[in-house]
């Protein structure tokens, strides 16, 4: 896995070993970002279930202005650290060792203008977040919010949520929901 774009640009990142995590594959997250770029600049990015931090270092590589790395697991963690050291992006960066749902409570922002979650596939830990984000002050009807899910991941209590689709990106295996808050 490696940056794709800007000032960290092919620089290869760790993965962590085992099957803990689920590292977005360079084509995906390309295609990702190449839909995210015109959000970016100077932009407050959250990484939940950040995993390696691949996603939220490419955003910061890409002109983000600060990213927050949620993670629980160890290895995971030890991962992002490096990362972060490795393409000189540490300084940008916040590491929450908790879960997604707490890690929410400790972020501190006027506004979030693009909040990522690539939660463990179909898990329900989708709902959870999204119920949490419609009360937190930094999720604005600005704030992007991009879901990674399996195909058969079921989305539709968004609209009871409060959240609106915008676009849907299917791939083979799975996708990626966009939506704000209405």
């Amino acid at each position: 896995m490696r940056v794709i774009a800007g000032t960290a640009r092919s620089l290869r990142l760790k993965t962590p070993e085992g099957s803990e995590t689920r590292p977005t594959t360079d084509r995906i997250k390309e295609t990702l970002f190449n839909m995210l770029q015109p959000y970016l600049l100077d932009a407050v990015f959250v990484d939940l279930f950040a995993g390696s931090g691949g996603i939220g270092i490419e955003a910061l590589s890409r002109g983000a202005r600060h990213a927050y790395f949620v993670e629980n697991e160890k290895k995971a963690l030890a991962c992002i650290r490096d990362n972060l050291q490795f393409t000189h992006l540490a300084d940008q960066a916040t590491i929450l060792q908790t879960d997604a749902v707490s890690a929410l409570y400790s972020i501190h922002e006027k506004e979030a203008d693009i909040i990522f979650m690539d939660p463990p596939y179909d898990c329900a830990h989708e709902e959870r977040v999204l119920e949490a984000l419609t009360n937190l002050p930094f999720v604005t009807k600005n704030s992007l919010i991009v879901i990674e899910t399996s195909l058969k991941t079921d989305l539709t209590y968004l609209d009871e949520l409060d959240f609106s689709l915008e676009k849907e990106k299917i791939y083979k295996t799975n996708r990626h929901i966009f939506c704000r808050k209405k």
